[in-house]
């Protein structure tokens, strides 16, 4: 079964009209993708006219001729030994899942392509048709949209980076101000605005230094957070321990900056006011999905309570108002236990 090798087009006499064998061969001769009908040696016994166009031959310079002489020079030798393959195992599937594909034109360019093997038996042979689709446009697209996600990350990652380093310098302007302020409430004020501010740059810092720049492990966040307020506060950590059991929880930035803040206020809080006049104790920091994307963050110390009439809402505290305003942000809910130990449970939704 072969087409003619000069014409593209089959004569209307070339079969019995609407015999299969007419029929098959009117499907394949005007097949968008080129179609080539492979023997068991290995040649090309049938092309069709989308396949001169893709390849630049005449039929006449195809029929007949090693499947290998459109195949590009550098994976020629191994071609024969992956037909031979095929043939040994023949199945509908395209050929090299996975791997990027090349043909070669009669000018000696290459491109990218896409083939799809159909073996083809007459009870005696075997015959491979070879459906090859050019898809050098959609590669063409695929590397811009992959330029242009590599640019924008980029920016993104040096926007985080420039976020970082200014938050750091009004850090330092703070701490400097710090020491030259007598007044201790205005002193203290000032060391919890520098801690504020620490903690949205060590939320940058960890989005500039993680390979998925949109996402913020809040984990190691909260590791590096405790480390810089413990040594803040200049604790001694054989009086106030404090222990962390932190689930793998990854938070987009308009979550991890709130979230992060949060947590600041409410490590701060616990070692501020929690341990007077050497008092020794325990404050534990919590994470965990309770459900599929719901988190739980948790803030706990065994240290001296909250005063008998507190109740959220009700507090003239900065740092208790802020937490209530920064979790109204993140649409969560906050719960204040104090049965025993003084515990703040806030839990919100991931991407609410």
């Amino acid at each position: 079964m072969s087409f003619g090798e000069t014409g593209a087009r089959i004569t209307e006499n070339a079969f019995p009209t609407g015999s299969p064998d007419q029929r098959f061969e009117r499907v394949v001769e005007y097949a968008p993708n080129a179609m080539i009908l492979i023997g068991t040696d290995g040649t090309m016994e049938m092309v069709n006219a989308q396949t001169e166009i893709i390849f630049g031959y005449a039929r006449s310079e195809l029929l007949g001729q090693p499947i290998e002489m459109l195949v590009p020079e550098r994976f020629r030798a191994g071609h024969p030994n992956l037909r031979g393959s095929y043939t040994n195992h023949p199945n509908p599937r395209p050929m090299g899942a996975g791997r990027d594909l090349y043909a070669l034109r009669k000018d000696g360019s290459e491109f990218p392509v896409e083939i799809g093997l159909n073996p083809i038996s007459d009870g005696e042979n075997m015959q491979i048709l070879a459906a090859i689709s050019d898809i050098s446009e959609r590669k063409h697209r695929e590397e811009q949209i992959a330029r242009s996600l590599r640019e924008k990350e980029t920016l993104l990652s040096e926007v985080h980076h420039r976020v970082k380093n200014n938050l750091q310098i009004i850090h330092s302007l703070l701490d400097m101000q710090t020491s030259s302020v007598i007044d201790i409430q205005a002193r203290e004020a000032l060391i919890d605005s520098c801690n504020r501010v620490r903690s949205m740059a060590q939320i940058h810092q960890s989005l500039y230094q993680s390979e998925d720049i949109a996402k913020v492990n809040f984990a190691d966040f909260c590791e590096s957070l405790i480390s810089s307020l413990l040594a803040t506060f200049n604790v001694d950590i054989t009086r106030v321990r404090v222990e962390s059991d932190l689930a793998d929880v990854q938070l987009a930035i308009d979550q991890a900056v709130p979230c992060g803040l949060i947590a600041n206020e409410l490590i701060t809080n616990a070692l501020k006011h929690g341990f007077p006049d050497g008092a020794e104790g325990q404050i534990e920091v919590s994470t965990k999905m309770i459900d599929a994307d719901v988190v739980e963050l948790r803030v706990s110390d065994n240290g001296r309570g909250m005063p008998d009439n507190f109740k959220l809402g009700t507090t003239d505290g900065l740092g208790l108002q802020l937490i209530e305003l920064l979790v109204d942000q993140i649409g969560g809910d906050i719960d204040v236990l104090t049965d025993q130990d003084t515990t703040f449970v806030i839990t919100f939704r991931i991407g609410s």
